[in-house]
């Protein structure tokens, strides 16, 4: 395999929180799956999981080279959890579409946060 593209985001999770206090779940339902919600809502600082989950879509449409639009939604990624607790991308839609069309073997993400910052890295594996 080759290296097709690596991207980062880092976020403010002030920011993340803000959006979701002000637009409630329209924002949510408009970024984060279903699971997703879920997830982060089980948790004591959900705004921590929910940064580090946008943080994590934007890195990797950065390293598609797609950003988000067309080829790739919101809600065509979704951030999920191994059994051993790594992240794994799951990608559906338009972007299932792009990954095989441009032969993409593998997506790998890190997610991290803190108490006012979160972020990803991901690289994408063509075949």
């Amino acid at each position: 395999m080759e290296i097709f593209g690596i991207g980062i985001d880092v976020v403010e999770v002030e920011r993340i929180a803000s959006s979701m206090a002000e637009f409630s779940d329209r924002f949510a339902a408009r970024v984060f799956t279903a699971d997703e919600r879920a997830y982060c809502d089980a948790q004591r600082r959900p705004e921590l999981h929910y940064a580090a989950r946008f943080a994590a879509k934007e890195a990797v449409a950065k390293a598609l080279g797609t950003g988000i639009g067309k080829d790739l939604s919101w809600l065509d990624m979704e951030i999920v959890r191994k059994p051993s607790g790594e992240p794994e991308v799951r990608v559906s839609g338009a972007g299932q579409e792009f990954i095989q069309r441009e032969n993409i073997g593998e997506i790998k993400v890190s997610l991290t946060h803190a108490r006012d910052y979160a972020a990803a890295s991901a690289v994408v594996l063509r075949r």
